[in-house]
């Protein structure tokens, strides 16, 4: 009887052992794959990637694109735009932690990508939280573009766009990336840009707005045609609803405050 339960135990330590080692096995060989999709990706392999040059200079006046956040196109306009560019020292601080809380909390811990979103989000598939940092949207606003309706085109668009991310997080502050995001997002009806936004739904200056407003601007950002105040009043609000929830979870504002800009109703000055 001692002998046999020796065996199983033995048994027990063998295979206990193997799961270790594959273990180890399938992780280095994931790690190892991710640097190698890098690699090619940086080598352009797997296309063209905008140069440093292109970096320092990106070109927003070509064409406006209404863009998703989930790389849908929903617009492109090839007039001249509507944009006035404002400095990251004239955004409200209600409008940058609408922003963070919105769309990445872990802004200023990553280096463009971030891991925890990007492992959720495969190991959902994708229907739970969002993956794309703000300097991936950034990147995919200003280079990649539409995200392509074949999965190997957009597995490779996606690859392009963390590697570009990578390179405009070294290429750039914090401040500077949330700066260009805002600046080049098109929030609909002829508002390009935070600046022009601000103007058109709520008749002021960025700095002046309110911490609702700021959060409605914010919830724009997934989806502008979606979440188009003029045609789409209460989807609007309950996506503004959202981003404050998100900034009481995050402690950016308290539950009470919260609640009670929920309760308001959206309160335009469309010019």
């Amino acid at each position: 009887m001692a002998t046999a339960t020796k065996k199983k135990k033995k048994k027990n330590n063998n295979n206990f052992l193997k799961f270790i080692k594959w273990f180890w096995a399938l992780f280095f060989a994931g790690v190892l794959s991710i640097v190698l999709i890098f690699l090619v990706a940086s080598w352009e392999w797997l296309g063209e990637l905008p140069t440093f040059e292109t970096l320092e200079n990106p070109q927003t006046n070509l064409a406006s694109q209404v863009i998703s956040s989930d790389g849908e196109l929903l617009g492109k306009f090839y007039l001249e735009d509507n944009r006035t560019d404002v400095e990251y020292e004239d955004l409200p601080e209600n409008l940058v932690n609408a922003l963070l809380a919105s769309e990445d909390i872990r802004f200023y811990d990553h280096s463009g990508i971030d891991a925890r979103g990007t492992l959720r989000a495969l190991f959902y598939l994708g229907k739970r939280g969002g993956a794309s940092t703000i300097s991936q949207q950034l990147s995919r606003q200003l280079f990649v573009g539409v995200r392509s309706k074949n999965k190997m085109e957009a597995i490779i668009q996606k690859i392009k766009e963390w590697v570009i991310s990578i390179r405009l997080e070294r290429q750039y502050t914090k401040q500077e990336i949330i700066k260009m995001y805002l600046n080049n997002y098109d929030f609909n009806n002829t508002a390009d840009g935070i600046k022009s936004a601000a103007r058109i739904y709520f008749g002021k200056l960025p700095k002046d707005l309110k911490i609702e407003e700021s959060a409605m601007l914010v919830g724009m950002l997934q989806n502008s045609s979606l979440y188009n105040p003029l045609r789409f009043e209460e989807r609007t609000r309950e996506k503004r609803n959202l981003v404050l929830n998100q900034m009481a979870k995050y402690d950016y504002i308290s539950e009470a405050v919260s609640d009670s800009l929920q309760a308001m109703e959206i309160d335009l000055n469309y010019n």
